[in-house]
């Protein structure tokens, strides 16, 4: 698809009057504009030439034999919604004008009129059909660009000033081996980031492997990360292979890295620098090449400053540092976001669903504490539980549970509404508590 915008075509119209003088006269004045010009002297005439032909504008005489302007109009606009019309008459009346403007005229015009008065009204249509027809193509580039960004750059969407920064990050140092720290909170999209940064570098080919490092205590980290040997510890029956193994020639996606012991640190540091380690219980030296891509929700500065993260594998890790926003720092990305979202539900459920503008607006003056996890989450519930096509602000409305995060009004709540918001914001700060690890939650 070209980037720049195609030049509007000439214009087609057709002029239909039983008048020969009215008729001969507005065809000649808008030849004169440039427009092309095809007449017809009854309604029956242009219907047959319009079969074959597309015409922007249609200029009709109201009273007509055997059909009138009125019902050339309905025939016209039946077969051919998008194409403009023009009504003229001596005899005009405001129920007329009314009635076409109903139909879908664009204008009414009462004879007498002078030339320089048909062409401006005609001018004025015509540069409404260039206007939708700039949009159309405005809106067609901007799908194809943003599906052009969803398959770069895999599931991320956003089109704000602070994320169109991160893809041109992102296409900046895809191509390079060093290694990137992405920090920001949970449900920012550090996961996705790290998928866009493989599939752009000359690994894409090759594995990328995630480990959760704040799921697991020391000993399960070091297996997982690492592997063992059999016999290794109670429990291991054969050799595993550890997922810095597997991730031989690709990248090593280390998520939650800021949650790992300090033994475990010194442990991944010798590995990430020397690019070697041996597996649980065994003896042999395996070399590795991967790219490590480290993610937390933790500032790990200040993790330094506090001695609870080595000075040295932060250095090591955040060559390349990267900062996600909150959805809170981006809220114009909120309606494509939803809009994504609900494309995805409706994909999986085979179904056309919408949302309306107003439920949009309420949900972006939420404060998103889960970010776009939270938002995901809540489309889908929305999605689910909405029994009628188009989600409502009703029904948003009582999802949030009009709680702080969108007002601090709690006057008239219902029971049922304030035991809701109550307990969800446990269950949102508890996920905070955790860092965003589910089991740790529950616990």
């Amino acid at each position: 698809m070209k980037n720049k915008i195609q030049n509007i075509k000439p214009f087609n119209i057709v002029v239909v009057d039983d008048n020969d003088t009215m008729r001969l006269g507005m065809a000649e004045s808008l030849r004169r504009q440039g427009y092309t010009v095809c007449e017809f002297t009854n309604g029956p005439a242009a219907l047959e030439h319009l079969k074959e032909n597309k015409a922007d504008l249609l200029i009709t005489d109201l009273r007509m034999e055997p059909i009138n302007g009125i019902e050339l109009l309905e025939r016209v606009k039946k077969n051919n919604p998008s194409m403009e019309a023009l009504l003229v008459s001596a005899y005009g009346t405001v129920d007329d004008a009314v009635k076409a403007m109903h139909l879908g005229a664009a204008d009414f015009l009462t004879k007498p009129f002078s030339p320089d008065e048909l062409r401006a009204r005609v001018n004025k249509i015509i540069q409404k059909i260039e206007n939708e027809s700039l949009i159309s193509q405005l809106q067609d580039q901007n799908a194809y660009f943003k599906q052009e960004i969803t398959n770069q750059y895999d599931e991320m969407v956003g089109s704000t000033p602070v994320m169109r920064e991160i893809f041109k990050l992102i296409d900046t140092i895809a191509k390079e081996d060093s290694s990137i720290l992405i920090e920001g909170e949970s449900g920012t999209g550090k996961e996705l980031v790290a998928h866009a940064i493989h599939r752009k570098s000359d690994r894409t080919e090759q594995p990328f492997i995630r480990v959760n490092s704040g799921a697991l205590n020391d000993n399960l980290l070091e297996s997982e990360l690492f592997g063992h040997e059999k016999g290794a510890f109670t429990g291991a029956i054969r050799q595993k292979k550890g997922r810095m193994e597997l991730a031989h020639g690709g990248t090593l996606f280390l998520d939650e890295i800021g949650d790992i012991s300090p033994a475990m640190q010194v442990k991944l540091l010798r590995a990430i620098q020397e690019k070697e380690f041996e597996r649980v219980g065994g003896e042999e030296t395996l070399k590795v090449d991967v790219r490590i891509i480290a993610a937390t929700n933790k500032s790990l500065q200040d993790l330094v400053h506090n001695n609870k993260f080595r000075e040295d594998l932060f250095y090591r890790l955040s060559v390349i540092p990267i900062r996600l926003p909150s959805l809170r720092e981006r809220k114009d990305d909120i309606p494509a976001l939803i809009q994504h979202f609900l494309n995805q539900m409706n994909q999986r459920k085979s179904q056309h669903k919408t949302i309306s503008k107003e439920a949009v607006d309420l949900l972006k003056q939420y404060t998103w504490p889960g970010n776009i996890r939270e938002l995901e989450n809540i489309i889908e519930r929305l999605f689910i539980t909405s029994p009628d096509i188009e989600i409502s602000i009703n029904q948003v409305s009582r999802y949030l549970g009009h709680n702080n995060h969108v007002s601090e009004n709690y006057d008239n709540i219902p029971l049922d509404d304030a035991l809701f918001n109550l307990e969800k914001k446990l269950i949102m700060q508890a996920l905070k508590d955790a860092n965003g690890v589910k089991n740790r939650a529950a616990k």
